[in-house]
């Protein structure tokens, strides 16, 4: 029987966020948001995160319904009426939209300017005096988690399954070949260890199976999310490289 498995991840912050992500990787002007190519992207990613057999909540798929709903209205040849002698112009379907996204984008910017406080508050610390040796040294190179968010994961793999593309056969029997999460995180490890420059993000999916490329995904965000390795990306659309994060 072909029984698929479900990974649920906590990275994921919600609809608005993720189209929030979409509007400043695209450089789409907030009071003006084409419709149509947005949505076109946001279902991409959701299509992706399915293939992925990423657990989805519910209030993704609210919003893609939402999103098709306004790319209909936006299809509607616009209406005047004229009310008591005055005209009446039909509001913009994108407006309840914008509304939200430029709330949610100021508490994500409020959240995030106390987190930097937060941090820069956890680099003090007090000491009694003493006498400071000083030696001639190197100062060991720093090496930060970087700007990569779960979406930019997503988008990264958008291209990696547009590249690899499994054929099904009409019928045929399988085994399903389990891969434990942390044999892969494992062998994550090793690769990246032996690359001290950082291994390109595709280079981590050399088969082109389903479960593999599932089983590799996860153990990446999870390394991430243990700070044992990071993903960094020089500019947009450039390829992800991941460096193991120093101690």
């Amino acid at each position: 029987m072909n029984q698929s498995y479900t990974v649920k991840i906590d990275a994921f912050e919600g609809p608005l966020d993720l189209l929030l992500h979409l509007i400043n990787h695209y450089e789409i002007d907030i009071y003006d948001i084409p419709v149509a190519e947005i949505t076109e992207q946001y279902m991409a990613y959701i299509h992706t995160m399915q293939q992925l057999e990423l657990d989805i909540a519910s209030e993704y798929l609210v919003m893609a319904a939402t999103l098709i709903a306004i790319k209909s209205q936006m299809l509607l040849p616009n209406q005047e009426l004229e009310v008591e002698d005055e005209e009446y112009e039909e509001e913009d379907p994108r407006e309840e939209l914008m509304r939200r996204l430029i709330e949610y984008r100021k508490y994500k910017e409020a959240a995030q300017e106390l987190k930097d406080k937060e941090e820069e508050a956890n680099q003090i610390y007090t000491r009694p005096p003493q006498q400071i040796e000083t030696e001639d040294k190197e100062a060991k190179p720093v090496m930060t988690q970087g700007d990569i968010t779960i979406y930019d994961m997503i988008g990264a793999m958008q291209k990696l399954l547009n590249k690899k593309k499994w054929e099904q056969p009409l019928e045929t029997r399988v085994q399903r070949q389990e891969i434990p999460i942390q044999e892969r995180m494992d062998e994550v490890m090793s690769q990246i260890k032996s690359t001290p420059h950082g291994l390109r993000f595709f280079d981590l999916f050399p088969q082109p199976t389903r479960s593999h490329i599932v089983v590799t995904f996860i153990a990446i965000l999870e390394l991430m999310k243990n700070r044992e390795i990071l993903c960094e990306q020089s500019k947009h659309f450039e390829e992800l490289v991941v460096y193991k994060l120093e101690e």
